[in-house]
């Protein structure tokens, strides 16, 4: 039997732990600031930001997924849609931080940059052209181009920038990913208490882990 592929299928590579990447960086997104999970899956990385303090926003295809995620409902606003046929649930609104695991839909990529409020942290990671050699997913249409993220990127300041293969411990599967933390900029960049001490002026500091 041939299982068509879909974007919305695209495998997580943990169910449970957070992806490191987006653990290494989310110390960005400033304090209690609002971080929207796309395709969010059974809720990992909104359990990490939860658990950090930060309001979290979380929409996936899958209600048994959303209903899966054990968050108390004051702080986090599950929506089930499916971003790839419908409307984007969130028109209008930005976040702090829009984050973004193993899921690609690149009609989506100008409204996930869109979602960013000033100051707003996009870490996205996900498979990138080769790993159609080791596993799946193996689809031209949901693997990253080389530097493809970068250039998606170009109107925000990129923080950090990864494009490799990553082996994987016993039992894991080896991959290609692409990854990349970038910030919306504001106006003023000496905005934010988190980035850069109120004592110190000059360009906004984004500590590297």
């Amino acid at each position: 039997m041939i299982v068509k592929q879909t974007a919305s299928d695209i495998f997580h590579a943990d169910a449970a732990a957070p992806s490191p990447w987006v653990v290494r960086w989310s110390h960005l997104v400033k304090p209690g600031g609002v971080v929207l999970d796309v395709a969010c899956g059974h809720g990992r990385h909104a359990r990490w930001f939860h658990q950090r303090n930060h309001p979290v926003v979380l929409v996936d295809r899958a209600q048994a997924a959303i209903e899966s995620i054990a968050i108390p409902a004051q702080a986090c606003e599950a929506v089930v849609a499916d971003i790839e046929n419908g409307p984007w649930p969130f028109a209008g609104r930005q976040f702090d931080a829009v984050v973004v695991a193993n899921y690609l839909w690149r009609p989506l990529m100008p409204t996930l940059l869109d979602s960013l409020a000033p100051g707003g942290v996009l870490i996205y990671e996900t498979f990138t052209q080769g790993n159609e050699t080791v596993g799946k997913p193996s689809s031209p249409d949901f693997l990253l181009r080389p530097g493809e993220l970068l250039d998606t990127c170009s109107t925000l300041r990129i923080v950090a920038f990864e494009d490799g293969f990553i082996e994987g411990p016993a039992g894991k599967t080896p991959r290609f990913v692409q990854r990349i933390t970038a910030v919306r900029e504001a106006a003023n960049t000496a905005r934010s208490s988190a980035m850069l001490p109120v004592a110190v002026s000059g360009p906004p500091r984004y500590p590297l882990p």
